[in-house]
């Protein structure tokens, strides 16, 4: 121990030397020199904290009860002994531990040595090739593959593979490169990711704080795709300014003489960036609220979204689609639940990549078509659902993609709740007599029977006992 107090005291002095630079004196090439330097330092620096973080969790372990390390210490879990040792953030001891624990040396029950579970990892954090950024999306991408994939043999490849291009490239495009990782190796495993995923959205809003409230929350992927989708036209070079109050209006126009001596008045969108997307959001926001009195299916943006997705994957329902500017991808069967309701692209691909259909923005059911819609059923027509016609997708019975018809005899309302469970459900609708029959599994109905749905107040009448 006094050996390592030793090498770490010394270490501590030679880059508080460093810290006390004045660098401002300093060229351009050894300024680059430092960063570089500083970055790979403190990769090795990041290495010790996470396997030693981890080496604190191993010996807390629960079956340990009052001997273990954080219990003596007088906390519950290593992870809040890491945090009072440390004075970092919960959610960094726990990273932290998560990250160690998958570069660090185990031992098997009988005591021997066995290697890192992600080796190559591993040796590249130690060597200082590789920063927690990076290897933190390697580790949690692979980890999700592992639990699904038959294809054990090829993860070792993919880690291979995926530490090599953090050398080379940022850890946003390592990440990227690992979720293809992940889909290739677990192609069943994206639908599972998805409902986990949908399982962590939320919204907070916070106290209003000097005039301010604040917001946070996470976004599902379609919704970030949405989010971007808009936020990108609004900051386009050449967009015109939508959403401008009446004071950025005011400070934001210019008189400016022409050649011939006119004087005209120019717009020039004075906000900042984070100023022009909250006020997007809050155009759209508001747009809908008021929408959602007049019209059964609220108001929908002009953003259009992209999604790209192999033929086989589009027609199965399997697999994972991308969505434009969204790291994480959804699976194919949320690709065929969005071509109902959303602002869509669909990009089709086939064999080695080759673009097989482009498809347009697919035609929304009119708002007469969702009106008489909502006179037939009601609202949601799942069973015992009273979600009212404004909370409501309008669903195409057959597939938009396959060839059904935007029109009321090929359409129904489903609350978006419903509408994610038909597409991920083996329930079925029908069309039968210009309404909507639902044909539940045999293990709920084992007679098969298409039963009527819908609840439209008008025709209950005919049904009273009188």
């Amino acid at each position: 121990m006094d050996d390592i107090e030793r090498v770490f005291e010394a270490a501590s002095s030679l880059l508080a030397r460093l810290a006390r630079l004045d660098l401002t004196t300093m060229d351009d090439e050894a300024i680059c020199s430092i960063v570089a330097r500083a970055e790979r330092a403190g990769r090795l620096i990041d290495t010790i904290r996470a396997v030693s973080a981890a080496e604190v969790e191993e010996r807390s372990r629960f079956e340990l009860g009052a001997g273990g390390l954080s219990f003596r210490n007088g906390h519950r879990r290593g992870t809040a002994l890491v945090e009072h040792i440390t004075r970092v953030s919960q959610g960094e001891a726990a990273r932290r531990i998560r990250l160690g624990m998958a570069i660090r040396a185990r031992r098997s029950l009988a005591g021997e040595t066995l290697p890192a579970a992600y080796p190559r990892v591993a040796e590249a954090m130690i060597a200082g090739q590789l920063g927690t950024d990076a290897a933190g999306q390697i580790v949690r991408c692979l980890g999700q593959a592992e639990k699904h994939t038959v294809m054990l043999d090829r993860l070792a490849v993919a880690e291979e593979a995926l530490v090599e291009a953090a050398t080379h490239d940022c850890a946003d495009l390592v990440g990227i490169q690992a979720g293809i990782w992940r889909e290739a190796l677990d192609p069943d495993g994206a639908e599972v990711r998805d409902d986990e995923v949908r399982q962590r959205r939320g919204f907070r809003l916070g106290r209003e704080r000097h005039g301010l409230t604040p917001f946070s929350g996470e976004a599902d992927p379609t919704f970030a795709a949405l989010l971007r989708s808009a936020f990108a036209e609004a900051n386009a070079p050449d967009a015109k300014p939508r959403f401008l109050g009446e004071e950025d209006t005011a400070r934001g126009t210019e008189p400016v003489t022409t050649p011939d001596g006119t004087v005209v008045e120019v717009l020039k969108d004075p906000r900042t960036r984070e100023q022009r997307q909250l006020d997007v959001l809050v155009g759209l926001v508001t747009a809908g609220v008021r929408a959602t009195g007049t019209e059964p299916g609220g108001m929908r943006s002009t953003a259009t979204v992209m999604a790209v997705v192999q033929l086989k994957d589009l027609q199965s329902g399997t697999g994972a689609g991308w969505l434009d500017d969204v790291d994480e991808p959804i699976s194919g069967r949320s690709v065929r639940e969005l071509a109902c309701d959303a602002e869509l692209q669909t990009v089709i691909l086939g064999d080695n990549g080759k673009v097989v259909h482009l498809g347009i923005g697919r035609r929304y059911f009119t708002t007469p078509q969702r009106r008489a819609l909502a006179v037939r059923d009601g609202g949601c027509v799942w069973p015992q659902c009273t979600a009212p016609p404004s909370w409501c997708h309008a669903h195409h019975v057959e597939e938009w993609q396959h060839g059904g018809r935007t029109s009321i005899d090929n359409g129904l309302l489903l609350c978006p709740a419903h509408h994610h469970m038909l597409h991920n459900s083996d329930f079925q609708f029908r069309m039968i007599g210009g309404k909507p029959r639902l044909l539940a599994p045999p293990w709920i109905d084992p007679d098969q029977t298409w039963r009527p749905v819908g609840r439209t107040r008008a025709m209950m009448t005919e049904t009273l006992p009188v």
